[in-house]
């Protein structure tokens, strides 16, 4: 016989191992919550003014065999559309899942915290549900080319525990430069650079994610990491063995055909097309080579990111984002920049692998940047907030055939009141200016755009219908509140 005092311990002992186990049997099992499986991560990987290539340009002239191998492990959108084709209310846009109409920004002079104080990114949710979140280079547009690093719209403290970013400029001058514009264009030179990547930014912010990756996967936490590349924007500096790739005489100059339908005069910026119009053809090809030496400098970079997820075997937890943040054009029209309502500046490349998706598919629907963040936080488990202006894209990872929109939307903004607004559904294209000018192209004919058939009486049917697609968006100007 125990003692009583041994009996009452063994009593009060066996009621706890009791409560412990009613505890235990009503926490959540494995098909209940997310706790029970492997953390879920997400890479964001974003290069800077990557136009899509296609349609009448073939996409084999680009030498990205490691975006390649991304697109074999997920879905490539063909028809992925940023909502302005600038950087900094592009990029706002995608990381708030609101469209420029919604956020007022629509410039690179204007920090979204300034306008919008309250608003949410979605690697601030993910911050605020115990995520890792991490960004090195250009993610937020905390740097313009000939600027030093604005330290507020690096956004760290809100989106991100950490924040760093190079500037975009080269940080030595050994090698071969050439301005295109006699000096007229600061940022229009081109650098074939001596040296090894990481002596340039984007090598470096591929070296500090892969770095983060590694430290993450052994801390065992879920993770957001955001490696933004500068290339292939200006200035187009890459180092020399990417210009190799490209031999002059291997590339073929766009030319516009002799019919092409006049441009309205909103159409394209005022201020660089007389600078582009003396461009010599050694000059056109030149910048046409160093924009490709930029984009395969870049592809090698993202390819660092990818050995990494093989290295730790993270491919079966991480959803993998590529984009650019909106596109190009490389002497169509006669322009050599962004910042315009065609085809080639709005729509950009898009490729996503999830672990639970396809492998090696294309999608033709139109998409658009504001839906990802409705495809991160269903991947992630997370709520997402009310309002958002996208979609997400999990069901067309599992499905390329599944019904998503009705279509895609760009604005762009001129300046004294002026604007534009642009719609697809697939196959056209229709573009309103605030001056009353409008464009109608059919993507499936006339791929480049040249003939606008908005005067075209026999699609008279067609352009209300696209009428009503951009009737239905948030108005611009937006409300005064």
């Amino acid at each position: 016989m125990f003692p009583p005092l041994y009996q009452a311990r063994r009593f009060r002992i066996a009621g706890r191992l009791i409560l412990l186990a009613g505890l235990f049997l009503m926490a959540p099992g494995p098909a209940s919550g997310a706790a029970a499986r492997p953390p879920r991560n997400v890479l964001l990987i974003m290069a800077d003014d990557f136009r899509d290539e296609g349609g009448p340009v073939p996409r084999s002239r680009l030498k990205t065999p490691h975006l390649d191998r991304l697109a074999a492990k997920g879905v490539r959108f063909e028809r992925a559309y940023a909502q302005y084709p600038v950087c900094n209310p592009s990029r706002t846009s995608m990381l708030l899942g609101l469209r420029c109409e919604q956020t007022g920004i629509v410039g690179n002079d204007v920090f979204f915290r300034q306008a919008l104080p309250t608003a949410q990114t979605f690697p601030e949710l993910l911050r605020g549900q115990g995520w890792v979140t991490r960004s090195f280079g250009k993610v937020l547009h905390a740097a313009n080319t000939s600027e030093a690093v604005r330290p507020e719209w690096l956004d760290q403290g809100r989106s991100w525990d950490v924040a760093e970013i190079r500037h975009a400029a080269s940080p030595h001058r050994r090698g071969e430069f050439r301005n295109l514009s006699g000096g007229r264009l600061p940022w229009c030179e081109i650098g074939i650079l001596d040296g090894d990547d990481d002596e340039q930014p984007d090598g470096q912010t591929a070296a500090a994610a892969v770095r983060s990756l590694r430290e993450l996967h052994v801390s065992g936490r879920p993770w957001l990491v955001a490696a933004g590349f500068h290339r292939p924007h200006d200035p187009f500096h890459a180092p020399r063995k990417y210009f190799n790739l490209h031999p002059p005489e291997s590339l073929h100059l766009q030319a516009d055909a002799p019919d092409t339908s006049a441009a309205p005069p909103l159409a394209i910026p005022e201020g660089w097309r007389q600078v582009f119009a003396g461009f010599s053809e050694a000059d056109r090809r030149d910048f046409l080579r160093a924009y490709l030496a930029g984009v395969s400098f870049m592809d090698a970079q993202v390819g660092r990111l990818l050995d990494t997820l093989d290295e730790l075997q993270l491919w079966d937890r991480t959803l993998v984002i590529f984009l650019g943040d909106h596109g190009y054009h490389l002497g169509e029209r006669g322009w050599w920049n962004k910042n315009t309502l065609f085809e080639r500046s709005c729509r950009a490349p898009l490729i996503i692998a999830d672990p639970e998706g396809l492998h090696g598919r294309t999608c033709t629907a139109p998409v658009e940047f504001v839906d990802l963040f409705p495809t991160v936080t269903e991947f992630t488990g997370n709520r997402q907030p009310d309002g958002l202006a996208g979609r997400s894209l999990r069901p067309l990872l599992r499905n390329v055939a599944t019904p998503h929109k009705p279509g895609a939307a760009t604005l762009v903004v001129r300046g004294g009141g002026r604007f534009g607004r642009s719609v697809t559904e697939g196959r056209w294209r229709f573009t309103r200016w605030s001056d009353g000018a409008a464009e109608l192209y059919d993507h499936r004919a006339d791929p480049e755009e040249i003939h606008n058939r908005a005067d075209d009486p026999s699609l008279a049917g067609r352009r209300l219908e696209l009428q009503a697609l951009m009737d239905a968006l948030p108005p611009w100007p937006k409300p005064a509140h």
